[in-house]
Parts: C-alpha cells; structure tokens; sequence
C-alpha cells in the first residue's frame, strides 16, 4: 500500500468493524480526512487492535490521528486484556479520605490507561471529563471526578501527569461544563440559565487553570447557555473564539463532539451544515460518526480551506515516538505495580451500579 503525503484534514470518521474495509481506506485517504476515533467494535483482542491502527497509520504521512473515548468506567471501549479502569468518581472519593493519596492515584490512573492505548497505536484519548458533579446529570454522573471545582482540576492535573508519562496528550471535555444540565445532549438540545459570572467561578475553573497546563484538545458541549449566547457551546464562535481562544487563551486542538448527536441537530438537518458551522465557530476538528453515508457526502461536498495554524495544533496530538510495546509493558515492574493498584479501585464494584452504558456514541 502506498503512503500518502498530504496534511490532516479537518473531518474525523470511525469504522464499521474490527477490519477496514477498501471503501473505508478511500475514506482515509480523503484530502479532508484527519482522524480515526474507534470503538468497541473495532476492537477483538489487542492483537487485532495493534493491527488495525498499524494499517490506519501506515496510510497517510503524517499519520492520521487515532483517539477513541477510553475514560473508565462505563466509557471503556477497550476491555478484554486492557485494565479495568474505575470511573473517575471513584478518584473523588478517595480524595475525601485522602487527597495526598487520592492526586497519586490519578498519576497511576491516566499512566496505564494511556501506556495501554499507546502500545496499541493509539494516539489520544477523549479524557478528562472536566465537568462538575451536580448529581444532576445522568450522562455526566460518576464520569466526573467530583463536586468541587477545585478538586476536580487538582485530580485532572495528575491524570493529564500520568497519560504524558506515557506519551499521550489529553483533551478535555465538555466545555465550558455539561454537569449542571439535566437533559442528554445525545437525545436532546441542553439549556442552561445560570449566569455567565457564576459559570466563570465554577463549572470553568477546570478549563481556566488547565488550558495553559497541560490540555492538548478541549471538546465544547452540545448545550445552550442561554445568558451568553443563543448557540450551542461548540457551534458558537462566542464561546470557542472569544472566551477560549482570547480570554483563556487555549492554543490546543478544539473538538467537536459527534455531529450525529440530537445537540447538534441545532446547526441543521445536514451534516454539512453542521460541520460547517463548527468549523466556521473555532472548532478545528468535527466529528462525523456513525452515519458513513453522511460522512462520505461531507467529504465530498464539504469546501473548507487548509488553516496552517490548525495544522500545527493538530500534530501536537500525536501520540509520542516509540511508546513501550505490549511487551514491554508486560516486564515493567513499576508498570505492573501501576496496574495492580489500578484494577484494586474496581474490585468488588458492580459496573451496572456505575450508570448507563453510553453505548457506541461519541461522549
């Protein structure tokens, strides 16, 4: 198979199986195509695995971008042979008991979940959830790390820590807070009506003090908040230009979340239009999932020039050069210590007590 020497492009798409098929690799090969995210089924065995994103990088020069949504709990798409990673709420109630030992289990928590995904070829993952725990969300839920702010910026920190001692960079989500709403933005359109200078000294103290330490990407949520602006976070350039952009000066990859989303039907009926009005908002990466029909039609009709400064962001997200192998791992006594600590948070729990499987959607 010959390599193709051409930039990323703006439009991430996924796969129908564990194995591409050769419509898929056109896929791939599209000018506008910039990345792969993967799913659970996509995944057999890490063998498999470690194939299919060997083939996917093989592709493109400089290789197309693989991130999949590996955050713990009942978003793992990757299990059999991978560690059971706890949701990350389990980190908060640690840090309750004790928050010196609770900031050293994030460390090892990001470390193996990102040294696994790196020896299987991935590239990122869609990880930390930076939203606060209102006990309102359902969607949200144990995903976050806590209901202080403060908290759960210390414990992100340590879990970006982890994730770059395995070569991974980090992005995260869901800006600038989906915690407060109670309608899932993957069924509906969120609103949320609290003040802007109360968002500012809560739901974004975790994207305030981590986009200039530490976070790669940062994913906008599908939610209105009505006292800033009429559009969804990630469609309004209010939200990714003037606040993230200028006011806390991110200069990392922004990511749309999934296009197929019932949020996003706000931007229209089309994923064209809905890419588009990412893309013209300050996203520099949208997500078309799910639909291949849709994503071959956006390939084929989206026109969106090559922006240098999104390029150069994008290589960031690239995973670091020769991560430890399976193998190795595998012989790494600190590794292995790591792990063991980590597979200890989820003995005894019952993953169906962690909440709703998110299923094979982008979150």
């Amino acid at each position: 198979m010959t390599t193709l020497h051409m930039p990323l492009g703006p439009i991430m798409v996924d796969l129908a199986g564990p194995a591409m098929t050769s419509h898929e690799r056109e896929r791939l090969r599209h000018p506008l195509t910039g990345g792969v995210i993967l799913f659970s089924r996509n995944f057999q065995d890490i063998h498999q695995l470690v194939a299919l994103t060997a083939e996917i990088h093989a592709i493109r020069s400089p290789h197309l971008l693989i991130a999949v949504d590996h955050e713990g709990g009942r978003v793992q798409r990757f299990r059999s042979g991978f560690t059971k990673l706890p949701p990350m709420s389990v980190l908060g109630e640690r840090w309750n008991e004790n928050p010196t030992a609770a900031k050293q289990l994030a460390d090892r928590v990001g470390w193996v979940m990102a040294a696994e995904l790196r020896a299987s070829g991935v590239d990122f993952s869609f990880a930390p959830v930076l939203d606060i725990d209102y006990a309102r969300s359902t969607v949200i839920g144990n995903r976050a790390f806590h209901q202080s702010p403060e908290v759960v910026s210390e414990l992100a920190a340590h879990l970006i820590r982890g994730m770059r001692l395995a070569g991974m960079h980090a992005c995260g989500k869901h800006f600038p807070g989906h915690g407060f709403v109670t309608v899932d933005s993957h069924q509906g359109l969120p609103h949320d009506d609290r003040a802007a200078d109360l968002l500012w000294r809560q739901d974004m103290i975790p994207f305030r003090r981590l986009a200039q330490h530490g976070l790669s990407a940062i994913m906008p949520a599908h939610v209105i908040y009505d006292q800033v602006d009429e559009k969804p976070a990630g469609f309004s350039s209010v939200w990714l230009k003037n606040v993230l952009r200028q006011k806390l000066g991110f200069d990392g990859v922004i990511i749309s979340d999934a296009l197929d989303m019932n949020g996003a039907a706000f931007a229209g009926e089309t994923i064209e239009e809905r890419a588009k009005a990412a893309l013209q908002a300050g996203c520099d990466i949208v997500l078309a999932t799910n639909r291949p029909e849709e994503a071959d039609r956006l390939l084929e009709r989206l026109k969106w020039p090559v922006d240098p400064v999104a390029l150069s962001r994008m290589a960031r997200l690239h995973g670091e050069p020769h991560p430890l192998s399976w193998r190795k791992l595998s012989e790494d006594m600190d590794f292995l210590s790591a792990r063991n600590e980590v597979a200890a948070l989820t003995e005894g729990a019952d993953q169906a007590t962690w909440g709703p499987d998110v299923g094979e959607v982008t979150v």
